[in-house]
């Protein structure tokens, strides 16, 4: 395993100088967590449909239980069981639409891994930066566990557990433990954990940070330690049963799953779960005894456990729901935390949005209205109070307003409006709307995917990196 710790030792470096500046040392929270032995033991994975471009090219690089959809291509580095998903890479001769420009792509866009080292992170390729349009890349970047890199290219970064960056294009930025950046573009800062930072330059601008107190109750990182708290916890938990997937060839799908619904083969599917019409499962979803109405769907990393979501719902990646009851159109963002009690359920009202990293952890019943957004810690009736409001109320907002520990700066009904236009855009780019003939999405096309096995050096100085491997049509 030489080799695998000369690379890791290669990405350490050139994070490290990257984030000089900020005087952020990553070699600390890396060698006490650094998998290389666990590197060895799995194979990568990549899928193949008639809908995705198929052009995979790994070089130098260790995918230890990595999945790989689109066009892909990682150089120097370390994936341990990370998703890398291309689902919406852009097309050659297609038009992207920026402001008051028109901006022509002139190939198909393609994911760039280089220098880095990810750990159990999601990569979507959704990107919106109208620099980088035929290339989405990640370089010299440490992304720890169950972060989300999402539509955002990063270079010189260190990514904390449960973090998640969207739409957001990095440049040497530090994003502590479960924040999370939708910014546009951030340079040479460093975030500080339980941030949820929401900004649109000319429009708003949103603000909520976790008092620390209360975020350690539930995720704590530091030097030389792993990740710990009830969050890290009930993840690790429950990664037999995805083990136990990988470990088998052929998996048969339940039969109670609608020809319009799709599966995937590496979910977890426990007993008495219904899936309805035009529902889609994402790998590494954990589903048990719950209800997913039509056009709902459960993304990657999302656990859904004793509850019912009636139709439409977005459990956005990472999301996890408890004994709970959603009402239809319900969305909740990346790696929030709903926990109800089976004798204190949590019911969410019709068309409420709960803001990415939302922690809701009850003791008493709990009834959250139709029409409301929800933020921050949540633990009874009185947090409620100070950390939610009805869309209408949270729309009239013209200028500057606080809440509790929430600043918002600008229109509050832009905000409202780019959220529910994204939950648009979600539900019809997943197949929600399909009605047997038009409005195909990932629900539909997910079906036809078949999947491939790759596997790294058995022995040797190699032991644990994969040869360089082309795939094309």
């Amino acid at each position: 395993m030489q080799a695998l710790e000369k690379l890791r030792d290669r990405i350490i470096q050139r994070v490290n100088i990257n984030l000089r500046e900020l005087g952020f040392d990553v070699t600390p929270y890396m060698h006490e967590l650094t998998p290389i032995k666990q590197m060895v033991k799995f194979y990568a994975f990549y899928g193949i449909t008639p809908h995705h471009p198929l052009n995979f090219q790994f070089t130098h690089s260790n995918l230890a239980g990595s999945y790989f959809l689109g066009r892909c291509r990682v150089t120097n580095s370390l994936l341990y069981k990370s998703d890398i998903r291309g689902d919406e890479l852009k097309k050659e001769g297609s038009v992207f639409q920026f402001q008051q420009f028109e901006i022509p792509i002139n190939r198909d866009e393609h994911i760039d891994i280089e220098d880095s080292f990810l750990i159990k992170t999601l990569v979507h390729n959704y990107s919106h930066d109208p620099e980088t349009l035929e290339k989405f890349f990640i370089k010299d970047t440490i992304s720890m566990h169950y972060a989300n890199i999402h539509g955002s290219p990063s270079d010189g970064c260190f990514l904390g557990p449960f973090s998640t960056v969207d739409l957001t294009t990095m440049h040497d930025c530090v994003v502590g433990t479960f924040s999370y950046i939708q910014a546009g573009e951030i340079s040479h800062i460093k975030v500080d954990p339980g941030t949820v930072w929401i900004r649109s330059s000319d429009k708003f601008n949103f603000l909520y940070r976790y008092e620390k107190n209360h975020l350690d109750n539930y995720i704590n990182f530091t030097a030389g330690n792993r990740p710990k708290g009830p969050l890290f916890d009930f993840v690790e938990d429950r990664k037999k049963d995805f083990e136990q997937i990988f470990a088998m060839v052929n998996i048969d799908p339940p039969r109670s799953v609608p020809g319009s619904a799709s599966l995937d083969r590496y979910a977890v599917i426990k007993p008495h779960t219904n899936i309805s019409e035009n529902v889609l499962v994402a790998q590494r979803a954990y589903l048990q005894n719950s209800w997913l109405g039509k056009g709902a769907n459960a993304q990657e990393n999302c656990y859904i456990i004793n509850s019912r979501l009636e139709g439409f719902d977005i459990t956005a990646h990472g999301g996890k729901i408890i004994e709970a009851d959603l009402g239809k159109k319900v969305f909740v963002g990346f790696n929030s935390f709903l926990r109800g009690r089976p004798d204190a359920r949590l019911t969410v009202g019709k068309e409420s949005i709960i803001m990415p990293h939302t922690i809701i952890d009850i003791s008493d019943p709990l009834t959250i209205p139709p029409n409301h957004i929800v933020w921050g810690l949540v633990r009874n009736k009185h947090d409620l109070e100070t950390s939610s409001m009805p869309l209408s109320d949270f729309s009239a907002i013209e200028k500057k307003f606080s809440l509790g520990n929430m600043i918002f700066e600008g229109s509050g009904a832009s905000f409202v409006s780019a959220l529910q236009h994204r939950i648009e855009h979600i539900l019809e780019a997943n197949g929600a709307f399909f009605n047997g003939a038009e409005n195909k999405g990932h629900a539909q096309k997910n079906q036809s995917i078949s999947f491939n096995t790759i596997q790294p050096y058995p022995m040797g100085k190699l032991k644990g990196l994969y040869p360089s491997i082309i795939i094309q049509p």
